[in-house]
C-alpha cells in the first residue's frame, strides 16, 4: 500500500508542477496580449491602417510670371510620366512587353519606364490598364518658358534638388523635387513652389485602388509680376541674335530701379532643362566658347572706355581742378611723365571745355583732369557712383567690378600704383571694371539728379528707397548737357547714329581697346576676339528721365558704330517712333 501510495503522491506533485507551468505560460500569453493589445494596440492599429491605405502626393503647381503689362511669361503644361509597381505585377515581364508596346521601344529593364508621354500613349493605358494595374500614369506641371532665350538669363530654369539642398533645406525638400536653378526660378523659388498636397486611398490585398480615403488639396504658388516690359525685352533680344552678336542690353527706370529689359547673348533655351537633360547636350553649354549660360549683364565686367567720362567729369567739377569755363588744347595727343597718350581722333579736337570734352569725346581733355584729381580721388567718385559693389539686383551671380587704387595695387599685385596708369584709367582703360547692370545704375544717378536706386525685376520686390548721393548737383547738370550734346548737338560722337526724333535723349560712347594701338589693324582685319568692346549708355527725356538703356556689344568695334545705333532702335520702340517712314 506504501508503495501505492508513493506513485500518487508523486503523481500528484508532477500534475501541480505542470499545472504551474501551464498556468504561468498562460499568464505570459495573456500578458503579451494585454500588452500587445492595450499596451502597443495603437501602434500595431496604425500599421494595419497602413496596409491598407496608401498616400498618394499631389504637387503644387508653380506660380506663374507675368511681364510689367500681365503677359505671360512663364506657365506650367501638363507632363505624363509611365510609373510600375513592381510588387502589383502578376507578370512583370510581361508587363514591360505590354508597355514597351505602347510606347514603341524595344522592352527594358525596370528602372525608369517613361517620361514625357504623349497624349495617345496615355489614353492607350488608361483604356488597358486594368489589365496591368502595375502601372500608373502619374501627372506632373512641366515648365514652359514661351519665348526661350530672349528671357532666360533673367527667369532660369528648374533643376532637380541637390544633396546640399537638401541638408540646407531642414525638410524643405523631397528626393527628386525641382528647383530653382538660375535667375527669378531660384531667388524666389519659395514663393513659386507652393505646397503640396496628397490624396489618400484604400487598396486591397493585391494593393489596388479601392476608393478615395481622403484628401489634402496642393497650394498653388505665389504668381510673380516682373517689371520687365516683354516688348522691349524681345526688341533688345532680336539686336543681339545672331552670329557674333555677344553682349548685354540693359534698359531700366532711374526713378525707382525697375529692371524694364536684361538681355544677355548668347542665350540658351532654358525648356531643355524641363525635361532629362542628355550629357551631350550639358557638354556643349559648357564648352561654347561663347559661355550662353553666363548673364554678362551682372556676370561679366568690362573696362568702361570713355563712358567713364561722365564719372571724370563729375569729379574733376565737384573737385574744382576744373569749371564749366576750363578749356585745354587736343592736337591728337598729349605727353604725361614722360609717355606720349594718343587722342582718339588724330587729328585732335583743338581748343575745348567740359561740355566740348564730353560732346567729342576727347581723351586729352580727361588726361588732364585725371592727372589733377589723382586716382585716390577718381577711386571715390567712382565708388560713389556705385562702381566696385554689387548694384543689388534680385538675382545671384552679380559681380562687384573693380576700381582700383593704390592700396588695391599693393594687396593684389604686389607692386605700387604708377602715375602713368592713372591717365589710362581717366578714359576708362586699364584695370578698372564694370558690369552693364552697373553702367545702367551709374547712368540712373545722373539721369534722376544724383539719386542711387537699386535695381530689381520683381515689380513689387522689398528695395530701399532711392538713396542721396554727395554729388555736386551744378556738376551732374553740366554732366547732363555734355551727355545731351552728344546726340544732339553735330560734332556729337552719337549725333548720326543715336538721334530719335521726339525722343529727347542724352547718351554716351564709349570703346574699349582689347589689344595695344601697335598691335593693332583695320578693325575688320582684326579677327573677332581682338576686336575693340562697344558702350553706349544713355537715358531719355533729358528733362524728365524715365528710362536709362546702356548697350555692350563685345568685341563690337567702336561704340558710336554699333552700340549707339541699338540704343536709338530701342528709344524708337519705346517712344513708337518710325525711323524710316520713307522705307515702306
Amino acid at each position: 500500500m506504501r508503495v501505492v501510495r508513493e506513485h500518487r503522491d508523486d503523481l500528484v506533485s508532477r500534475v501541480r508542477v505542470m499545472s504551474a507551468v501551464v498556468t504561468g505560460v498562460l499568464a505570459v500569453i495573456a500578458a503579451g496580449f494585454w500588452f500587445v493589445q492595450l499596451v502597443q494596440g495603437s501602434y500595431y492599429r496604425e500599421l494595419a491602417e497602413n496596409n491598407r491605405l496608401r498616400k498618394l502626393p499631389i504637387k503644387a503647381p508653380r506660380g506663374l510670371i507675368y511681364d510689367r503689362n500681365g503677359r505671360l511669361l512663364v506657365e506650367n503644361v501638363p507632363s505624363y510620366n509611365l510609373m510600375i509597381d513592381r510588387s502589383r505585377a502578376d507578370d512583370l515581364d510581361g508587363s514591360l512587353e505590354f508597355a514597351a508596346g505602347v510606347l514603341g521601344v524595344p522592352v527594358f529593364k525596370p528602372v525608369l519606364v517613361a517620361e514625357n508621354l504623349s497624349l495617345s500613349q496615355v489614353a492607350r493605358l488608361g483604356v488597358e490598364g486594368y489589365e496591368y494595374p502595375e502601372f500608373e500614369v502619374e501627372v506632373q506641371h512641366l515648365r514652359l518658358y514661351r519665348h526661350g532665350g530672349q528671357t532666360a538669363h533673367l527667369l532660369g530654369y528648374l533643376g532637380e534638388v541637390t544633396q546640399d539642398e537638401l541638408d540646407r533645406g531642414n525638410g524643405l525638400y523631397q528626393p527628386g523635387d525641382l528647383v530653382g536653378k538660375k535667375g527669378i526660378e531660384q531667388t524666389y523659388d519659395a514663393e513659386l513652389r507652393g505646397k503640396d498636397g496628397e490624396r489618400v486611398v484604400v487598396v486591397d490585398s493585391r494593393g489596388e485602388l479601392l476608393e478615395e480615403y481622403g484628401r489634402q488639396p496642393a497650394v498653388p504658388g505665389k504668381d510673380l509680376k516682373l517689371s520687365i516690359d516683354l516688348d522691349l525685352q524681345q526688341e533688345a533680344a532680336r539686336w543681339l541674335d545672331g552670329p557674333e552678336k555677344v553682349g548685354s542690353i540693359v534698359a531700366l527706370d532711374p526713378r525707382n530701379g525697375e529692371v524694364l529689359a536684361m538681355v544677355s547673348s548668347p542665350a540658351y533655351n532654358p525648356n531643355i532643362f524641363s525635361r532629362r537633360l542628355l550629357r551631350d547636350e550639358w557638354q556643349a553649354l559648357l564648352d561654347d566658347p561663347n559661355h550662353p549660360l553666363q548673364n554678362r549683364a551682372i556676370q561679366n565686367a568690362y573696362s568702361p572706355g570713355s563712358t567713364f567720362k561722365v564719372i571724370m567729369a563729375t569729379a574733376g567739377l565737384s573737385e574744382h581742378v576744373v569749371d564749366e569755363h576750363s578749356r585745354a588744347f587736343c592736337a591728337g595727343g598729349a605727353v604725361f611723365y614722360g609717355r606720349l597718350f594718343r587722342c582718339w581722333k588724330k587729328g585732335g579736337h583743338g581748343s575745348v571745355d567740359v561740355h566740348g570734352a564730353i560732346r567729342g569725346s576727347c581723351d586729352v581733355y580727361f588726361y588732364g583732369v585725371g592727372q589733377r584729381l589723382g586716382i585716390d580721388r577718381i577711386a571715390k567718385y567712382a565708388r560713389l557712383f556705385g562702381l566696385g559693389s554689387k548694384a543689388g539686383l534680385d538675382i545671384s551671380g552679380e559681380k562687384r567690378g573693380l576700381v582700383p587704387d593704390p592700396e588695391w595695387s599693393l594687396k593684389m599685385r604686389k607692386m605700387p600704383w604708377y602715375a602713368g596708369e592713372t591717365i589710362s584709367v581717366s578714359i576708362g582703360q586699364g584695370p578698372i571694371l564694370i558690369t552693364p547692370l552697373q553702367m545702367a545704375s551709374m547712368t540712373a544717378t545722373i539721369a534722376n539728379g544724383g539719386y542711387r536706386v537699386v535695381p530689381h525685376l520683381v515689380k513689387d520686390a522689398a528695395v530701399p528707397p532711392p538713396q542721396k548721393v554727395p554729388l555736386d548737383p551744378a556738376a551732374l547738370k553740366a554732366v547732363r548737357q555734355g551727355m545731351w550734346a552728344v546726340v544732339n548737338e553735330p560734332g556729337g560722337t552719337g549725333y548720326n547714329s543715336a538721334r530719335v526724333p521726339g525722343a529727347d535723349m542724352a547718351g554716351k560712347t564709349g570703346t574699349v581697346q582689347v589689344i595695344a594701338q601697335a598691335q593693332r589693324l583695320d578693325a575688320k582685319a582684326l579677327p573677332f576676339k581682338y576686336r575693340d568692346h562697344a558702350w553706349f549708355t544713355s537715358f531719355a527725356p533729358v528733362d524728365d528721365p524715365r528710362v536709362v538703356v546702356v548697350v555692350f556689344a563685345e568685341h563690337g568695334g567702336s561704340g558710336s558704330h554699333t552700340a549707339a545705333p541699338i540704343a536709338q532702335a530701342l528709344y524708337a520702340k519705346l517712344f513708337k517712333v518710325d525711323l524710316h517712314p520713307t522705307a515702306r
